[in-house]
């Protein structure tokens, strides 16, 4: 049986990967353009919304930067940063998630003229409030950031001492975004080698738009405990659609072997280019093949999205069932960055929980 849309939102969710920047409620986009004067592409929130959907999905590279620059601009402020955090903890709330890493680059929010520890603080604060808020309205959710640093900008040293400096402030771990291609993520060894020697945890965007040996810099260069999107390992399988055929290259091996989670973003990677529906989307494969796959939104504004539209889609367009949803959720969950105990509790007293009533309701 088919789960309706209704069946998933209640599900119990896991995001890894979401950025800040990218899932503003596009009102807010609007009052606080409104309030420094910067002009917009759209006038009214569900026009805005178009707007950002349609530049995601237009095969314009140009034209999908512009739309984080739109977003960015309007969070130089403690007070702006602080309405989007938690907004955005709000927002997850409601859709049901349970556990969710929110990844921000501070360097992008200095632009008049902010400290890096201004910006986490107020970041910080957004989301604590939010938290706080969502469980008066009766939604239990556990929120970290990670601190992120521009691939493209060479202050991964400096992000990263940031984020030491905050591991026991909210920030379970460390990423580096920005364009892939040209910008491998071996520019930033050294910070990776400080963070593991500090023994807190990161991940890498890799194999989104670079391909097989971006993902093995990652893994082996840097040593990056997950791969952002990844999914372009599929790169490295013949035959990938078809499991008893397929055959993995050594890359492939290790990450399934190592069961490197796969922080895999359905929708947002049709925009850039990944593959040209749902149904076709690596993830399933992956799956199949037993890669350690899990759902995120990426850009929630920017692709018009969610997670329970991500879980939905896979649904309706690519076949899966809800032990496949509870799957992937696990997996999210014991690869989380927060301490064990803490992924523990979640797992215990709210995903299995609500995937045993899912499964009673069906």
């Amino acid at each position: 049986m088919t789960l309706r849309p209704e069946q998933i939102a209640a599900l119990p969710k896991v995001v890894l990967h979401d950025h800040l920047d990218g899932g503003l409620r596009p009102q807010t986009l609007l009052d606080l353009a409104a309030a420094i004067g910067h002009d917009l592409p759209a006038r009214n929130a569900q026009d805005l919304a178009r707007w950002f959907v349609a530049s995601a999905n237009s095969g314009s590279l140009e034209r999908y930067l512009e739309t984080f620059a739109h977003t960015t601009a309007v969070m130089q402020t403690p007070e702006g940063l602080h309405r989007v955090a938690k907004e955005a903890v709000l927002d997850l709330a409601a859709d049901g998630v349970v556990y969710a890493e929110q990844r921000y680059a501070p360097e992008q929010h200095q632009h008049q003229g902010l400290s890096l520890q201004e910006v986490v603080d107020a970041v910080r604060s957004g989301l604590d409030d939010g938290v706080e808020e969502a469980a008066r309205a009766g939604h239990r959710i556990h929120v970290g950031t990670l601190i992120t640093a521009m691939r493209q900008e060479d202050r991964a040293d400096e992000i990263a001492e940031l984020a030491l400096a905050n591991r026991d402030r909210g920030a379970f771990g460390f990423d580096i975004a920005g364009p892939e291609l040209g910008f491998p993520p071996t520019r930033q060894a050294r910070a990776f080698q400080t963070l593991r020697e500090a023994n807190f945890p990161f991940t890498i965007h890799a194999g989104e738009a670079d391909g097989v040996e971006s993902i093995w810099q990652a893994l082996q260069q840097c040593h990056t405990l997950r791969l952002g999107h990844g999914v372009r390992i599929i790169e490295d399988i013949a035959d990938a659609e078809d499991p008893g055929r397929a055959r993995l290259g050594r890359v492939a091996h290790w990450v399934r072997d190592r069961q490197i989670p796969l922080e895999a973003c359905p929708v947002s990677n049709l925009h850039t280019g990944i593959a040209p529906t749902v149904a076709a989307h690596p993830i399933t494969a992956l799956r199949d093949l037993g890669f350690a796959v899990t759902i995120n939104t990426d850009n929630r504004l920017v692709s018009g999205t969610s997670m329970s539209q991500e879980m939905t889609l896979l649904v309706t367009e690519a076949g899966w069932d809800l032990a496949d949803l509870e799957a992937a959720t696990l997996t999210a969950a014991w690869n989380g960055f927060a301490h064990h105990d803490v992924m523990q509790q979640i797992v215990a007293e709210q995903i299995l929980p609500g995937f045993a009533a899912a499964r009673d309701a069906v």
